[in-house]
């Protein structure tokens, strides 16, 4: 059995989401900032009449925020049965992958797993971080030490 994967690039790395998770990819469109919201929501944009909120990937995965440009990318998923964008650097491919080519996120000390990952796989010589949405949407964020 396969899976089929969109593959895609954050800061630097390759990332991928289950091509069934994903309703569309748009070019990118300046987002509306929005008050008290995460660090990580970089606003909203007007998706044919629908608020759509936008989460900067790169800031929800602790690299920082995004400064976009006409280059990037926004992907539109279902994260906890709400319509949701990811601001990424570029859309790469669609890419076939057996289900049991995927490993498990490695563990990031005190036995605990990487956050926002379902998974690592090896896809055409590149390791491919496959993201958990629904991790993603979550809401309860870990403490940081400043």
């Amino acid at each position: 059995m396969h899976r089929e994967l969109i593959t895609f690039e954050v800061s630097g790395q390759i990332f991928a989401l289950d091509i069934m998770a994903i309703r569309e990819i748009r070019a990118w469109t300046p987002v509306t900032p929005m008050p008290r919201v995460p660090h990580y929501v970089a606003g909203v944009v007007n998706l044919r009449g629908t608020v759509l909120p936008v989460i900067d990937l790169a800031a929800r995965l602790g690299w920082g925020a995004t400064e976009a440009t006409p280059r990037h990318a926004i992907i539109v998923c279902q994260i906890d049965g709400q319509a949701h964008g990811l601001i990424v650097d570029s859309v790469s491919d669609i890419v076939t992958m057996p289900h049991d080519a995927m490993q498990a996120p490695p563990t990031a000390g005190q036995n605990e797993v990487v956050p926002f990952l379902e998974g690592l796989a090896a896809i055409e010589d590149q390791m491919v971080m496959i993201l958990d949405l629904p991790a993603l949407g979550s809401s309860g964020e870990r403490s940081m030490a400043a």
